[in-house]
């Protein structure tokens, strides 16, 4: 018997829910609503990068050079230190 996974049902429902979407924007006549939706389309392709606040920036740099300068805790090094908050 051929089953079908959980992942290939999110698949598909998410395939269905585009077609239903492209259907419903095809008849939409609606020039403020398509303004609205060309907008949220341009915000979701802005980079996040450019988004978030110089303190946030930093920090990611600082944990990219010290992740490449081996300065790494293991996960259960982590753990832990941090288990009775867990």
């Amino acid at each position: 018997m051929n089953e079908i996974s959980n992942f290939e049902i999110m698949d598909m429902n998410l395939q269905n829910k585009k077609i239903e979407l492209i259907q419903w924007l095809s008849t939409l006549n609606d020039k403020s609503l398509i303004d609205k939706l060309m907008k949220l389309r341009e915000k979701e392709r802005t980079d996040w990068w450019n988004e978030i606040a110089s303190h946030e920036k930093a920090s990611i740099e600082k944990g990219t050079q010290d992740a490449d300068d081996g300065k790494l805790t293991s996960h259960s090094t982590a753990k832990k230190i941090y288990e009775k908050w867990l």
